[in-house]
């Protein structure tokens, strides 16, 4: 018997936490949904995360907390990650930043799933190591009782991405892209049974530049000056996709994608 479970994009400020506590336990039940994964690194403010933040939204609808290049943009939350055991920071960061980059949880309609966060290195700011090298070791180092396996990487280029979907084919049973806030439109199964999509999107306003205020943002890149580029929590946008795996294999057989107005 498959099962199914929401991957939902990056959630933007207050207007997508909101949107994400209201509408992700209808779209679970609605896709009849085990288990759900939401990547939250801009859920404060448009930039971090906070341990309050993530209480409207995790354990209940989101069994677990993903991030990416902003994950310690707002002060103390290295402090409140380590009592968060659902909220994961990238996996090929230092070693000696706090947190888990990967984790294998309780699936209350059937075994574990694990779930590994990883970062890109192509356009991308931080100083990581490998992701490809790192997921390596992570699969070595999850229970081979653990099959249902799901990936998401947070990176900027499409070519790094689809590499890393071609690289876990087989291995994995999905890989999903996050970061750019732009839902792709090439969600697929690859050869080895693996669920695939670029970018999964975001939870933020349609009208907007990838959640930010459109007037700031076209006045940053007119005048190349310094501006704050406010997060606009109206007429939220949600992206998600459901990936249908069978539990057993750990092998995907589908996934959809979608983008849906939130019904707040």
């Amino acid at each position: 018997m498959n099962l199914n479970l929401l991957f939902i994009g990056d959630i933007v400020g207050k207007g997508g936490r909101n949107a994400v506590k209201n509408c992700a336990a209808n779209l679970r039940q609605k896709h009849t949904c085990s288990f759900c994964i939401a990547n939250a690194e801009n859920i404060a403010g448009g930039a971090g995360m906070t341990a309050k933040c993530l209480q409207d939204i995790c354990p209940s609808p989101a069994d677990v907390i993903t991030s990416g290049d902003h994950v310690w943009d707002q002060k103390g939350f290295d402090l409140e990650i380590m009592s968060l055991d659902r909220v994961l920071r990238p996996a090929n960061v230092s070693s000696l930043q706090p947190g888990n980059g990967y984790g294998v949880f309780r699936n209350p309609a059937c075994g574990e799933v694990a779930v590994i966060n990883l970062i890109g290195r192509v356009f991308m700011k931080n100083a990581v190591n490998c992701p490809f090298d790192t997921a390596d070791r992570i699969l070595k180092e999850i229970p081979r009782t653990v099959k249902s396996i799901f990936v998401d990487f947070h990176a900027e280029a499409s070519s790094e991405k689809a590499a890393m979907a071609h690289f876990l084919d087989g291995r994995v049973t999905a890989v999903l892209g996050t970061h750019t806030h732009v839902q792709t439109a090439d969600a697929k199964i690859l050869p080895g049974g693996t669920a695939f999509i670029t970018d999964i999107g975001m939870v933020g306003s349609e009208n907007s530049i990838l959640g930010r205020d459109v007037k700031s943002v076209l006045r940053k890149f007119s005048t190349g000056m310094p501006c704050k580029l406010n997060v606009v929590d109206e007429n939220i946008r949600i992206d998600a996709a459901v990936i249908s795996y069978d539990p057993v294999t750990g092998h995907a057989s589908e996934i959809k994608s979608f983008s849906i107005m939130a019904d707040l």
